[in-house]
């Protein structure tokens, strides 16, 4: 056993190092004929995730439709569920339905699969029908699941009426909704400014007995933020701790947004400052945030650092961000600031930046 999962993970990590697709694609076909291989639901993930970024789907429909030859494993529900959620995560929901339907055995795991893969395709119009065509035909009861797959589904689509009925039908059904429903609905709709749909979403679930995360306050920070009241947002993350609780990197994204909208550069700062403590990495929502209220301000010391800071954590930002810190740079007549950002644009080890140094004037 212990030599077959060595081999396993040999397989594992030469599919990892293996940068042309199509030898890729090679290996894996190849690696399927150990059945150790196919119980690798995470190898599999990777794979169609490689595949589908570089936007490879006949290849992925290749590796997919290669697996259809192991028996026993295609009479088995759960492998032919794997199979649904792999086509539907790549968008390729047609395949999703043609394993759906030729399954021979379904049950409610194999309904939640095919409905994730509407959502993931963005098939909602084939969402809410199979929704509820589905259970009836195969004698099956929806479970929470089932519904925060709907749930989320409806989110994406914008549809926030629909949700609230959703709810209820929850609870006539003798269901609860749990922390993912309630998370998924208050995302939605403090993003999309029903801030007081918000709260009302939020007393449910404290009333329901539903223990807020911190993927909970991070919605409620959106929500606050996009009211301009970020001085309550910083109370609630200020308050984080009596819930044993700590920031996360969307926590402070939400505050540092709140102050760069609002002009407050040295607000931002603080809370970018508070952020790198944490241990916590800046991302390219975060780095737009800071590097264009830095350059409004005119602060090119800070903006020049952030800079230096993005080809450090290898992010991928817009090139306009670092182009406008180049121009600005080069205004302020700091020439070789703005060369070195032009130099590491074009010299880092990850993406190419054609960043172009204006000419005197």
């Amino acid at each position: 056993m212990a030599s077959l999962t060595r081999s396993i993970k040999t397989m594992s990590n030469d599919l990892y190092k293996e940068r042309n697709l199509k030898k890729l694609v090679s290996k894996f076909k190849q690696y399927s004929d150990i059945t150790r291989f196919r119980t690798k639901t995470g190898i599999y993930e990777s794979t169609v995730h490689r595949l589908a970024s570089a936007k490879r789907f006949k290849w992925i429909e290749e590796i997919l439709e290669h697996q259809k030859q192991y028996r026993p494993d295609i009479t088995k529900e759960n492998f032919n569920v794997r199979l649904v959620s792999l086509y539907g995560k790549c968008g390729l929901f047609e395949n999703a339905q043609k394993v759906f339907d030729e399954m021979p055995e379904r049950s409610l795991k194999s309904v939640n699969a095919i409905l994730s893969a509407c959502v993931n395709s963005n098939k909602y119009d084939k969402l809410e029908s199979l929704f509820h065509e589905l259970p009836e035909k195969l004698k099956v009861k929806p479970d929470v699941v089932t519904y925060n797959i709907m749930i989320k589904g409806l989110c994406e689509k914008g549809e926030l009426d629909k949700v609230v009925v959703l709810v209820d039908e929850i609870e006539k059904n003798g269901l609860n909704p749990d922390l993912v429903t309630f998370n998924t609905i208050l995302g939605a709709v403090y993003a999309n400014g029903k801030f007081d749909d918000g709260e009302k979403m939020w007393n449910l679930m404290v009333k329901k007995n539903v223990k807020p995360d911190i993927r909970s306050y991070n919605a409620k920070l959106v929500g606050l933020v996009n009211e301009n009241k970020v001085s309550e947002a910083v109370k609630v993350v200020d308050e984080l701790g009596s819930f044993e609780l700590k920031p996360d990197v969307f926590t402070y994204g939400a505050l540092i947004r709140g102050y760069c909208k609002k002009g407050d550069l040295e607000e931002a700062k603080k809370w970018y400052g508070e952020l790198v403590k944490s241990g916590s990495a800046p991302d390219k929502v975060i780095f737009g945030s800071v590097i264009s209220s830095a350059c409004e301000k005119g602060d090119f010391d800070w903006a020049f650092e952030l800079c230096k800071e993005v080809f450090k954590r290898k992010c991928n930002v817009d090139v306009k961000l670092l182009q406008g810190v180049v121009d600005g740079l080069v205004k302020s007549s700091r020439v070789r600031e703005a060369k070195e950002v032009v130099h590491l644009g074009k010299s880092n080890d990850y993406h190419l930046y054609k960043l172009n140094l204006p000419l005197d004037e």
